[in-house]
């Protein structure tokens, strides 16, 4: 491939000002994560360049950097380079959380301290590849909360382990351990599922056309909420606020669906937290089909 053709094909950079970086770096306590001013500009310009599009005007890049989670972002990343008082931090604020986010996760004290625990060897980084830690922190963006990230890193964690499991019992070991002469027990999972699923389309229904518009834009698409506003010929704090009213709402709704479908207010959340990963719901086709309908002024 050509030097024309691999400029062409990587994403532009975003122009961040330097006094804008170094404001962020400092509000973010950058120095006492082990980050350096150039490092944490290297940081936003790279969570900029992934969520911004090519042409946007120095506001706009502004609006989207000071609405990041600036502190946990550089604390993630302090983490992930294997800074010893990010770490600190980190285990502080985070250990108990993640623990408590394992036990609604997975039944039983021991399993769920066991899945906790097999977290921390990846967010800690303990590969390397050409001499560099690899660690799952380096992949939070600080677009959410980092608790938010972590309890949903764990879930999926949960699902690989699962699947790994389910992969080394061989057919001769069911047949060993006499699963042949027993009958298949339903799975709970299926029945959970399609009350998910049937709950998170009637949250979906009841929302105006606008809102999942709003909803596809901004989760789907990965647009930003200047971008979405423009389209609806709106100021961004309208959208900002309306995207925050909207998930509360759904999540409330779907809670809702889920505990009129039998389960109890904890199973329902324990559902939303890990069973979401694993369904296939329609939500990208559903939201997409209003999308499509929305007129652009």
């Amino acid at each position: 491939m050509s030097g024309s053709q691999e400029t062409a094909t990587r994403p532009a950079m975003i122009n961040i000002p330097e006094s804008l970086s170094a404001q962020l770096y400092r509000e973010a306590g950058g120095e006492k994560f082990g980050l350096t001013v150039q490092a944490f500009a290297c940081i936003l310009q790279e969570v900029a360049t992934k969520y911004l599009p090519a042409v946007v005007s120095p506001k706009e890049v502004t609006d989207f950097l000071t609405h990041l989670r600036i502190e946990e972002l550089a604390l993630a990343r302090g983490c992930a380079l294997g800074n010893e008082a990010a770490w600190e931090i980190f285990l502080t604020r985070y250990r108990e959380k993640l623990y408590n986010a394992a036990y609604s996760i997975v039944p039983g004290d021991a399993n769920a301290r066991e899945l906790a625990d097999s977290l921390y060897a990846d967010l800690f980084g303990t590969r390397t590849a050409d001499g560099r830690r690899i660690s799952k922190l380096d992949s939070f963006t600080g677009r959410g909360s980092l608790e938010g990230w972590l309890r949903a890193v764990l879930a999926q964690e949960y699902v690989n382990h699962f699947r790994r499991q389910q992969r080394l019992v061989s057919l001769e070991e069911q047949a060993e351990a006499g699963a042949q002469f027993e009958a298949k027990a339903p799975d709970p999972t299926q029945a959970v599922d399609a009350r998910l699923r049937e709950a998170t389309d009637q949250a979906l229904n009841s929302l105006p056309a606008e809102d999942k518009f709003i909803l596809a834009n901004y989760y789907l698409d990965g647009r930003t909420l200047a971008e979405t506003a423009r389209v609806l010929g709106v100021h961004e704090s309208t959208i900002s606020r309306k995207v925050e009213k909207i998930t509360v709402w759904t999540r409330k709704a779907i809670l809702s669906g889920l505990m009129k479908r039998g389960l109890s207010r904890k199973e329902a959340e324990q559902t939303m937290e890990v069973e979401v990963t694993e369904l296939s719901l329609d939500v990208r086709h559903r939201l997409m089909q209003e999308k499509g309908r929305q007129t652009v002024p």
